[in-house]
């Protein structure tokens, strides 16, 4: 235990403790435990608030994580929209905007507009400093640089300096993310906090997976892992992706797909946002070929089901709908191993499209302020 952030992170790992517990938990003296938890009451990083617990008739006082000590901005990139909000460091949203913004539109233009909600959304005054940006795009994301790797349906991105674009902008340290990864850990801390492994199928124009393993994503070697949209369907090289390839499960499954299939029945649709508003609406062609994708989509989260055995397999994504649930439950179970599945859960996303923001403040969170950059800050 080299300092405060150390037991600032074990409080956010437990969500509250007393002082008695930090002692326990650490082995530190008393005093050190004091001198370090004055320091993080005295910068703000946590409050001290009683609880019912009574210790030899006193109430004891419990440690908490002060998620009001800044805000953070997030900006969720979509292939048809963005969404630009304010969160607390608990990833509750203060205040959100939409814009009609797409990866289509290319890294300058996305970014700027972004750049300018952001500043109208500070501005605001809910918050009276900001901690960071986080912002989360469809394709793969290198880990290493924060820049987006060879993203099959981001024309432009590739290797785009995202974070040195938005952080010369807004002055803020930038976190950038895959969106189906923040969507995982978006779902998995609020939704499901006790998972061990889980895994979130997102589904809307295009098709990708986010994994958290242990309470942490999983990004692979440089940050491609989960990219199943890019799996190649037998019997089907007649349909062509977006990334050039043939027979891609994004290009027989996907929200784009399923547009296609409905304005071929007269039912105008292109991307999974018109497909989801079909859904929402009750259309019977909508949920009868959604369904259909998912017993295509679930062919291959049988697979990964059998590789990772997950606790959690949660559906999110324009096209998350019982349709959906339905087709992939019909596919998945019958193609895994019955032990792969006897404590998996296939579910639809609780927090919908907000998964996303609560994930991407819980990346920033995690980022700065883990223990190593807390005990470097408050050592200046």
């Amino acid at each position: 235990m080299s300092g405060p952030g150390d037991v600032l992170e074990l409080i956010r790992e437990h969500g509250a403790l007393t002082r008695g517990d930090v002692l326990e938990l650490t082995g530190l003296s008393r005093m050190t435990v004091a001198t370090r938890v004055d320091a993080l009451l005295h910068h703000g990083l946590i409050v001290e608030r009683g609880t019912e617990r009574v210790t030899g008739g006193r109430p004891s006082r419990r440690l908490e994580f002060n998620t009001s000590h800044a805000g953070i901005v997030t900006a969720t990139v979509d292939t048809t929209h963005t969404t630009v909000s304010l969160t607390d460091l608990g990833g509750t949203v203060l205040d959100q905007q939409e814009i009609d913004v797409a990866v289509a539109d290319g890294p300058d233009h996305t970014l700027n507009v972004i750049t300018g909600r952001a500043r109208a959304l500070i501005a605001g005054g809910a918050v009276d400093r900001v901690a960071a940006i986080g912002i989360s795009v469809p394709g793969p994301v290198d880990p290493d640089t924060g820049r987006p790797s060879q993203p099959p349906i981001m024309p432009g991105w590739d290797a785009y300096p995202v974070p040195e674009h938005l952080g010369d902008a807004l002055g803020l340290p930038v976190l950038v993310a895959n969106d189906a990864d923040a969507a995982a850990l978006g779902e998995q801390r609020r939704a499901h906090p006790a998972s061990r492994s889980l895994c979130f199928v997102k589904v809307s124009s295009g098709i990708g997976t986010g994994i958290v393993i242990g309470g942490q994503v999983y990004r692979g070697t440089d940050g491609g892992a989960g990219d199943i949209g890019h799996v190649k369907i037998a019997g089907h090289d007649d349909m062509v992706c977006q990334c050039g390839a043939r027979g891609c499960l994004a290009a027989v499954a996907s929200g784009r797909a399923v547009a296609r299939a409905l304005s071929d029945l007269g039912k105008p649709a292109a991307s999974g946002s018109d497909v989801g508003a079909y859904l929402a609406a009750g259309d019977t062609d909508a949920a009868r070929l959604t369904q259909e994708a998912g017993r295509v989509i679930g062919t291959v989260v049988a697979t990964v089901v059998t590789l990772l055995n997950p606790g959690e397999v949660v559906l999110g994504g324009m096209l998350a709908s019982p349709p959906l649930l339905s087709g992939v439950r019909e596919t998945l179970y019958p193609l895994s191993l019955p032990r792969a599945t006897r404590h998996l859960t296939v579910s639809l996303s609780t927090l919908g499209r907000q998964a996303a923001t609560v994930g991407l403040a819980a990346l920033v969170v995690d980022r700065e302020f883990s223990a190593a950059a807390v005990n470097a800050a408050l050592a200046r």
